[in-house]
């Protein structure tokens, strides 16, 4: 997974023209744009359902995956416990879509028997008020775990070049003080705290 931030709206110029806003209304202004490359598919379906965004995602059609073993996340649990079967299922994966190919079937057909953890790219532009709605949510030890690492590395991102303003950010717990999970917590607020209070920061 890469992430890197293409361009935002630095605050400070805002504020030379708008003067003092709360930090919630100055949010609701600032836009940042992210590349992402090298997630499943998986994760950008859970991604494009944030719809306070724009995105553009990288069309299989024009992609080649001969050698789809290449561009496919593997989940930690999956390389630990059983990836002889999810190689096997990659490489018939990718079999069929090559015959489908040479049976002349198109590629926005045959790409339908390529699986989820097929790798892709897009860019994602969010404002300021839903990056942070984004990473309370994603950021929370409850969401899937690829997701949550994309959130995090959107977070240092933006953290990079507004350290002041995002500093609250990171998952629900670490912005309000408490769990709005309730009986659903994961009940570690505290080292969930340690690791957002740094994180981007050096620590």
């Amino acid at each position: 997974m890469r992430v890197k931030l293409l361009a935002y709206t630095p605050s400070r110029e805002l504020l030379n023209i708008a003067g003092e806003l709360s930090d919630v209304e100055l949010l609701s202004h600032l836009a940042y744009i992210f590349a992402v490359e090298g997630i499943s598919r998986v994760c950008s379906h859970q991604l494009v359902r944030h719809r306070a965004a724009s995105y553009s995602q990288q069309s299989q059609r024009y992609v080649e995956v001969e050698r789809l073993k290449e561009y496919v996340v593997v989940p930690r649990t999956i390389e630990e416990r059983g990836r002889e079967v999810f190689d096997a299922l990659i490489g018939e994966a990718s079999r069929a879509y090559r015959r489908l190919i040479e049976l002349g079937v198109p590629r926005e057909d045959a790409r339908f028997v390529l699986p989820n953890a097929t790798e892709t790219h897009l860019m994602v532009t969010m404002d300021g008020r839903s990056l942070l709605h984004f990473f309370g949510l994603r950021c929370c030890l409850r969401a899937q775990w690829e997701i949550r690492e994309l959130a995090d590395e959107m977070l240092k991102e933006v953290r990079r070049v507004e350290p002041k303003l995002f500093r609250r950010a990171g998952p629900y717990c670490y912005q309000l003080g408490y769990c709005p999970e309730g009986r659903f917590t994961c009940g570690r607020m505290e080292e969930v705290k340690r690791r957002y209070s740094s994180l981007g920061y050096g620590g």
